[in-house]
């Protein structure tokens, strides 16, 4: 980890006098899928997405992933490689979205986005909500909360669960861990953090539900796993989620996991921590996927 840490500073993640189009450039990686497993370029209700099926995988159930980057960066070709892997350990299909990035497209382009995706799964790709795990990370994690409380207030059907990994839930940097953990973390920093929030935000207030869903009504919504690493900055932005969450009567699993980074679980396969956490996350959405369409079936 110390390893991947110190490769990790080198990008420059949390350097501030780098501008938001510049840190996508760094972000900007190539992690293939590996050889066997199935990549489809798709056109998901207008929105580029990915397929992606491990050899044997199932199709009547899947897994929609949001890929983190502040909102303003990453894509398909930083996530197609964890997305495969997720593929592979759930023994379902993944899509993998490739939302509209700020500050080109602010708020509300990347849930409209994540709205048309998740149409586009249950009612073109005929998924059954219940066989549906929505997840994301960073970023993409909040934008999975977002997404199901614009689903729940839409009146469309909830998927079983969402999986949110170090989500960043609080746009106004509120958290006190942006105090006790800045500089600790090397892919977040409570600065770069505010300029990628300034560029999503546009004209809207950072405190607004859908920018923010930590202040967003939380009730009705299906079971989450939360987890988060004991030294990033966003830690309390999952530990206020998870008493939130709870305190509106919403089931959730949630981790602090001691002196793990921001979405350590990407290292899978290099770092035992995170391997054994990829694997927690994998059964939990297996889980839960059961548990959903067995409910819906009887």
């Amino acid at each position: 980890m110390g390893a991947i840490v110190e490769m990790l500073r080198g990008l420059g993640l949390t350097d501030a006098s780098l501008g938001v189009l510049e840190r996508r450039t760094a972000l900007a990686l190539d992690s293939p899928a590996p050889e066997g497993t199935s990549v489809e370029t798709v056109d998901a209700g207008g929105v580029p997405a990915e397929w992606i099926v491990a050899p044997d995988a199932a199709t009547d159930r899947a897994v929609l992933h949001l890929h983190g980057g502040a909102y303003t960066a990453g894509g398909l070709g930083s996530h197609r490689g964890f997305a495969a892997t997720l593929s592979e350990q759930t023994g379902c299909a993944v899509l993998l979205v490739d939302y509209r990035l700020a500050p080109e497209h602010p708020f509300p382009a990347a849930p409209d986005d994540a709205v048309a995706a998740y149409g586009w799964l249950t009612s073109e790709r005929h998924v059954d909500p219940a066989a549906v795990v929505v997840s994301g990370d960073s970023a993409g994690g909040g934008l999975a909360l977002a997404l199901l409380t614009r689903l729940r207030d839409e009146g469309t059907p909830l998927p079983a669960g969402a999986v949110l990994l170090s989500p960043w839930t609080d746009l106004t940097g509120t958290s006190d861990s942006h105090a006790s953990q800045d500089g600790l973390d090397p892919m977040c920093s409570t600065a770069t953090l505010a300029q990628s929030a300034a560029a999503y935000a546009g004209d809207r207030p950072l405190d607004h539900p859908g920018i923010s869903p930590l202040f967003a009504d939380l009730s009705g919504l299906p079971p989450l796993l939360v987890h988060a690493g004991e030294v990033e900055v966003l830690r309390d932005d999952s530990v206020r989620l998870i008493d939130r969450a709870r305190a509106a009567g919403v089931e959730v699993d949630g981790l602090i996991a001691p002196g793990m980074v921001h979405v350590w679980h990407l290292f899978a396969g290099m770092v035992p921590e995170s391997t054994e956490a990829l694997a927690a996350v994998t059964a939990w959405i297996v889980a839960t996927q059961s548990r959903a369409s067995t409910g819906a079936s009887s």
